[in-house]
């Protein structure tokens, strides 16, 4: 019937808009004191868009917050550009600094997006640039998979990521070091190594370089890891 609505999905969408309204994250009280709804089929609700990703929690903390979903969707619409634009100098102080070619990626999906990359191969048919990859087995991958709990529980809920070596061990090391690395295992004989980027808190980018593995030592990735965190940070100060 024409102007006829589906409840549910009105009720969710009326719940995000409170929480953006509310700057970005609300009590469950809250929420259902502004939308009139009972608390159970709030609850509900929040668990459901928490479980898709569009929400999530912060340990410690029982407020709902926008999740890295909603996030995406806000890229989608043109954030691609301001992130481009305000990370190259990150991307060209990287490649100067390590010799090596640099990424930038964001999360698309259920997969990685890549936006920018510098330095060698940046003009090559086999650019990355506008190519999506998989999150399973790249160092990007492991990133966003590591520092954005809503998108790994939402994958672990598709598929099976230990089959792609993604184990709760490799996503702690990826959390105690602040990077992750991956040796050959996306593809062989090339080594990578990629960082969060995050804006208030929230990881919202990754910055990776890649080289022959025989150049791109281990060493020489922990070493352009904390290089890359500290240009990261000092270039997103300005």
């Amino acid at each position: 019937m024409p102007g006829s609505t589906i409840q549910s999905i009105e009720r969710a969408t009326a719940i995000l808009e409170v929480i953006a309204r509310q700057g970005g994250s609300a009590q469950l009280a809250v929420i259902s004191d502004i939308t009139g709804l009972k608390k159970t089929t709030v609850h509900n609700i929040l668990r459901t868009l928490s479980n898709l990703g569009y929400l999530h929690r912060r340990s410690g903390n029982s407020a709902y917050y926008l999740g890295a979903r909603i996030l995406n969707l806000a890229r989608i619409a043109g954030d691609d550009d301001r992130l481009r634009a305000s990370l190259r100098p990150a991307l060209v102080r990287i490649t100067e600094l390590t010799g090596f070619a640099s990424y930038l990626a964001v999360p698309s999906g259920d997969q990685a997006f890549y936006l920018d990359v510098c330095g060698p191969g940046a003009d090559d048919m086999n650019s990355p640039v506008d190519r999506r990859e998989p999150l399973e087995g790249t160092a990007v991958g492991l990133v966003f998979l590591a520092f954005m709990p809503a998108l790994e529980t939402r994958v672990r809920h598709r598929r099976d990521l230990s089959q792609d070596g993604v184990t709760d061990a490799r996503l702690l090391e990826v959390r105690r070091l602040g990077f992750a690395l991956d040796l050959e295992f996306f593809t062989p004989g090339r080594h990578c190594v990629s960082i969060p980027v995050r804006e208030q808190g929230e990881v919202r980018a990754a910055l990776a370089i890649a080289g022959p593995k025989g150049e791109l030592t281990e060493a020489r990735m922990r070493d352009a890891a904390w290089k890359m965190l500290r240009i990261s940070a000092e270039v997103q100060q300005y």
